[in-house]
């Protein structure tokens, strides 16, 4: 097949970024034709840009005619995105109706149903804005950004595409990353036949290991929704029971080495590489999700399993099917370190069932989150909407 992928990266990289350059490779390791068409909010850099990448989330005219270009030039089959927020818009569903290919969404936030893309206000989970037709408690809380002017950007937009059935007619298949998020989005209604499920995956994929390091560990964004707060509170209980390693960066980065200078146990390593991060992944004991949002499928859970590595986690959304208790890990009240802090302690006094975990979580990458399972599923979305 002839596949045309596009994403709008964002500032800080994440996991969408890692799902999509896996999906790439893994499509062209199969001996499909791939174009990435891609755009960066790196490229906003100045108060001129800010205003007319504002402008153009709503409908950028430019990304219409420059996703019409490609098409002309590639004929693509079909096209994949990923993210077209905010540089891209919705303007490029529009350009692949014009010319006659289908389109796939893939939904790894919740951006059509909260203008913050997190369903998350203030240090906890937020559904103010779900049913309405206009998300008005959004933008009166300067959920974008804290900008009630960029607010009230982004639910035009939404409000505006609701109206013209943008979201129901212009994709032919979303896919959610789990049931959990399929039934968020049908509930506010998009269309059941149209919302599938196929989880992300880790491509190629690392071994398995044994987790000798004598350590815990985080990875992710460092901001306010992933629980960092949590994190830090519990390991001043813990203390230097169990050393805490932290990977990653964000806007939460110099308060995070701020809030830790003091901590025995506690170190922060910043950004690492695909393959510093699986080394770490497979000696670590266990890793902490103590996410505050419901999640979408993050890359890091799966990469934990495929490396044997157990999951202490927020038992909150996606989480709380995504681990499973007793089994591929542990899951503790989101929120609360104390709770995380005894998941911890119950960890260190059962050494035995840790091992267990380890062997139950590797099972569970090779059950679910294999390259071959994705792509299989894959290719199923994908001829259904080419035949269609």
């Amino acid at each position: 097949m002839k596949i045309l992928l596009l994403h709008n990266y964002y500032q800080f990289s994440g996991g969408e970024d890692g799902v999509l350059q896996a999906e790439k490779d893994l499509l062209e390791a199969k001996g499909h034709q791939v174009i990435l068409l891609q755009v960066s909010n790196h490229d906003i850099t100045n108060p001129v840009e800010k205003i007319n990448a504002a402008i153009s989330a709503i409908y950028s005219f430019s990304s219409y005619q420059k996703v019409l270009k490609v098409i002309a030039e590639f004929k693509p089959d079909l096209a994949h995105i990923h993210n077209f927020f905010p540089l891209f818009s919705p303007s490029v569903y529009y350009a692949c109706r014009e010319a006659g290919i289908p389109v796939v969404q893939t939904l790894h936030n919740y951006r059509l149903l909260c203008l913050n893309a997190y369903l998350f206000r203030e240090g906890k989970v937020c559904e103010d804005c779900l049913g309405k037709p206009i998300p008005i408690p959004g933008v009166l809380n300067g959920c974008y950004k804290d900008s009630k002017v960029g607010s009230a950007i982004v639910a035009t937009m939404l409000s505006t595409h609701r109206v013209l059935d943008t979201w129901t007619q212009m994709v032919d298949v979303y896919i959610a990353l789990t049931e959990f998020s399929r039934q968020k989005f049908i509930t506010n209604n998009l269309p059941p036949e149209k919302v599938v499920v196929k989880p992300n995956f880790v491509y190629p994929e690392p071994p398995a290991g044994n987790g000798e390091g004598n350590y815990a560990l985080f990875v992710g964004r460092l901001s306010e929704e992933k629980g960092l707060d949590t994190l830090v509170e519990a390991w001043k209980t813990i203390g230097e029971k169990l050393p805490l390693k932290i990977v990653g960066d964000g806007p939460l980065a110099e308060q995070i080495v701020q809030s830790i200078e003091k901590m025995k146990g506690v170190e922060y390593l910043g950004r690492k590489t695909s393959e510093e991060v699986y080394a770490l992944l497979r000696d670590a004991k266990f890793l902490v999700f103590p996410s505050k949002w419901y999640e979408g499928l993050p890359r890091i859970i799966i990469e934990a399993y495929a490396s044997a590595t157990p999951i202490i986690a927020s038992n909150l959304g996606s989480m709380s099917s995504l681990v499973k208790d007793g089994s591929t890990g542990l899951l503790f009240e989101p929120g609360n370190p104390q709770d995380l802090a005894a998941k911890v302690e119950w960890a260190l006094n059962n050494t035995k069932k840790l091992i267990q975990m380890r062997h139950f979580s590797r099972e569970e990458f090779e059950i679910q989150y294999t390259s071959e399972k994705n792509y299989k599923r894959l290719m199923e979305i994908y001829g259904q909407i080419v035949n269609q």
